[in-house]
């Protein structure tokens, strides 16, 4: 009797302890944030086995071990590759690769209907198997099946940046498993960067900070070694990009010459191309002195570029890469030895015939399987109009002026090719007219603008980006990749949207909405005018008055509000960083306050030193900005223990704007001050016809307005009887969609009708204004007769984007 009262008490007590326990489980969950029916994948201490095959591709172990390293970080726990799928909780492999992701798919449990036989696309999706929740991240290929890997890694909160900036993951209490059916596949087929002018930054830091000792050929100064290419590999497949084309300046050793970059290249899966001057592989700058013989002139010389292009060849087999056709100078420079256009066409498709029979001899016999691309750019875009035809199969790769600006969108014959179009963009550039290779301001708004009316008009098979040294064009190259990845959601988003996504991913929610009006402000006056472009001064031009800074053509009261403007951004940044937590301080200066504060800090040397040389203000003020200068780059260079050395230079090619400026005077006196009687942004339209026009957030106050072609957009300004005015019509300096053609036609109160035109041709006085301050600007006179006037624009081409209408009393 006594044992079996005891056998009673003793299931009462652990039921009671079972509940207990229970409860304490269920508030324990409730507290972390876990929703009814969810289950953790990730927590604190716990092993998660992982089924990964063993025959899979090299980029999928890199990306796993990538995920490795992201889950330690956030939880302390570990991710552990198991051969058998019973055991595992997630199971990660390639359509045909893994045998229980196909066993599952044969099963019925899983759809993939949405990614077979697609490029480089993925699934996430949980389910129920054999009595056990599991995880599955399907890929149609391989990097289809890293970049879903490398999306669980975002899922946990890592940052791309987690390496480039320092943006340290935060920990996490848990992970659940993802309910909803996650599936990726990108919108443009190869998408990449272009690692340029690298003198002054990524080299120096890479041969002497991050990878020294490495063995340089020639006269080079240093070399980007594999060791800092798989950082820059790690970067894009982070960033779900699969294309570089790799430094190619003088000062490093040329990519294939280094030993352990190609090999890298295949662990990561990146596609390796090449710009536009270097044809078949070859980086002609550097490695025509060293491997080459004779003359770089295929006219007179052409066995020997044979020869040359033919040894690199050989040396790629089985290699993944994108083949550059044509033929420029040894760096960026028209090809030598032809004379005239007529020789100049004669002579490309002569090249271009030879180049492909050497890669159907060593590459493929096939050529419409290997990717080949065709770049139109400077003087080549000339010989392409004038009638060269480039076979169907090559990429035609499309270029903007350098400064953003987009010269040429594929037409209707274009967009039929099996080749396909693509882009070639700038966020960093060297040349005329003035360099901009130190901040990365170009206008996110207008990258997003011209890139989407790219992808429209059929761009889609190759974007590549000119990112400079990767730093500071950090975010715009992030916004690039997404638009190249997912240009639809980027445009549900807006630029904005964005922005202020990546904001919050970096910086918390809490700051995401304050950081969001600084950054769009920064960009704003730097849309204006680039802090490069402070000076007044010029680059490689003949004119000497161009080599030295003087004064912009602007008013005191212009030069005091910009002043204000950057005043009032520089403390809201330093007001916003003491509030980053600590772990996120340091990316918290990379990405933002560096940027912002010398850009601040170059306006004030400029612009106090403009009013000083009028005595209306101290010098003390210029030279003082100059210093703020080199102590916010020293920062950055000795910051995280010296991890960046080398890596940002405040003053690139040493030019004029950059060094700290003479205390000269001058007797002339300031621009009179001319202010508009009214302005309004293109965005104050009292009434339209036709579609509804975008607005991009573009423009000196962010409201420009793309007008649509055939459509009117009505404003209507009070002004005095009798007075003569100046209508100012403002436009971003964006070249036309198709044609040769940029008009809109003006009516003023209904009845005088004007034609406007601003096309303009690139390195034109004209063009190089409008590029240096984001302006194109068409003048009406006109006499009123009444209390106020209406301006009606109508387009009558594709492209126009109208910024401001200024009103003037003559």
């Amino acid at each position: 009797m006594m044992m079996k009262a005891w056998r009673s008490y003793r299931f009462v007590v652990l039921c009671l302890l079972l509940i207990s326990t229970t409860s304490m489980a269920q508030s324990e969950t409730s507290k972390q944030g876990l929703k009814s029916g969810e289950e953790v994948l990730f927590r604190p201490g716990l092993t998660v086995r992982i089924n990964v095959d063993r025959t899979e591709a090299a980029v999928l172990k890199t990306a796993l071990s990538l995920l490795q390293k992201d889950v330690r970080a956030v939880f302390d726990a570990e991710l552990q590759p198991e051969n058998g799928a019973k055991e595992a909780t997630i199971i990660a492999g390639t359509l045909g690769r893994n045998e229980a992701i196909d066993r599952l798919v044969r099963s019925g449990n899983i759809t993939v209907s949405g990614i077979r036989g697609k490029w480089e696309s993925f699934i996430l999706k949980t389910i129920t198997d054999q009595g056990r929740k599991k995880l599955l991240i399907i890929g149609s290929d391989s990097r289809g099946t890293a970049y879903g890997l490398m999306e669980l890694s975002r899922l946990l909160g890592v940052s791309p940046w987690e390496w480039w900036a320092d943006a340290t993951p935060e920990k996490r209490a848990f992970f659940a498993f993802p309910k909803a059916l996650l599936s990726r596949s990108p919108s443009v087929q190869y998408r990449g960067i272009f690692l340029n002018d690298e003198d002054w930054g990524l080299m120096p830091w890479s041969s002497k900070t991050y990878e020294p000792g490495l063995a340089t050929v020639g006269k080079t100064k240093g070399a980007i070694g594999p060791k800092s290419y798989a950082k820059i590999f790690e970067l894009l497949l982070r960033l779900r990009a699969n294309t570089i084309w790799p430094a190619m300046h003088e000062v490093t050793v040329p990519f294939y010459f280094s030993k352990g970059n190609k090999e890298m290249a295949d662990q990561y899966g990146i596609v390796v191309g090449t710009s536009h001057c270097e044809p078949l592989m070859r980086n002609s700058a550097t490695e025509w002195d060293i491997a080459g013989k004779g003359d770089y002139n295929y006219k007179s010389n052409k066995d020997a570029i044979l020869s040359y292009w033919t040894e690199r060849l050989k040396e790629l087999k089985g290699s993944e890469n994108i083949y550059t056709i044509g033929l420029r100078g040894k760096h960026d420079g028209m090809m030598q030895g032809v004379k005239g256009l007529k020789e100049h066409q004669e002579v490309l498709a002569r090249v271009i015939k030879d180049q492909r029979d050497l890669l159907a001899t060593y590459v493929n016999k096939d050529l419409t399987k290997v990717p080949q691309v065709f770049i139109p750019y400077k003087e080549v875009l000339d010989v392409y109009n004038n009638g060269l035809q480039v076979p169907d199969d090559v990429t035609l790769i499309w270029c903007d002026d350098n400064y953003g600006y987009l010269t040429h969108f594929p037409d209707e014959n274009e967009r039929k090719r099996s080749g396909g179009n693509g882009i070639y963009y700038h966020l960093s550039y060297w040349g005329r007219p003035h360099d901009y290779l130190w901040l990365g301001t170009v206008s996110p708004a207008l990258l997003a603008q011209q890139m989407q009316l790219a992808y429209e008009k059929g761009a889609r098979k190759q974007w590549i980006v000119n990112v400079g040294d990767i730093k500071p064009t950090e975010y715009q190259m992030e916004l690039f990749l997404d638009m190249a990845w997912d240009i639809d959601d980027v445009r549900r988003k807006g630029s904005s949207g964005h922005l202020g996504n990546w904001l919050e991913r970096e910086f918390g929610k809490v700051n995401a909405a304050q950081l969001l009006k600084v950054m769009q402000e920064h960009y704003r006056l730097a849309f204006i005018r680039k802090p490069e472009f402070m000076g007044n001064s010029r680059t490689e031009e003949k004119d000497p008055k161009y080599k030295m800074v003087s004064d912009l053509p602007w008013t005191e009261r212009e030069i005091r509000k910009r002043l204000s403007d950057y005043g009032k951004l520089e403390d809201q940044i330093g007001a916003i960083s003491v509030k980053i937590p600590l772990s996120k301080r340091d990316a918290f200066f990379q990405l933002l306050e560096y940027p912002v504060s010398a850009a601040a800090e170059m306006n004030k040397k400029l612009l106090y030193a403009q009013l000083a040389r009028h005595g209306k203000a101290d010098w003390e003020l210029s030279e003082r900005a100059f210093e703020s200068i080199r102590e916010l780059t020293a920062r950055y260079n000795t910051m995280n223990n010296g991890k960046w050395k080398g890596i940002m230079n405040d003053k690139p090619r040493d030019l004029a704007v950059f060094q700290q400026l003479p205390k000269d005077t001058t007797g002339a006196e300031m621009i009179a001050d001319e202010q508009p009687l009214q302005i309004q942004d293109g965005v104050a339209y009292k009434s339209f016809s036709g579609t509804e026009p975008l607005r991009h957030g573009l423009g000196y106050q962010n409201g420009a307005v793309s007008l649509s072609p055939a459509g009117t957009l009505s404003y209507e300004f009070a002004v005095s009887p009798g007075d003569r005015i100046r209508i100012d019509l403002a436009f971003i300096p964006s070249h036309p969609v198709s044609g040769k053609q940029l008009r809109c036609k003006v009516t003023i109160d209904g009845k005088k009708e004007q034609l406007l035109n601003i096309y303009t041709e690139g390195r034109t006085e004209e063009w190089k204004k409008n590029v240096l301050t984001n302006r194109t600007v068409r003048s009406i006179l006109e006499k009123v007769s009444g209390h106020k006037i209406s301006v009606e624009v109508s387009t009558l081409d594709e492209g126009m984007i109208l910024d401001q209408i200024m009103i003037y009393k003559q």
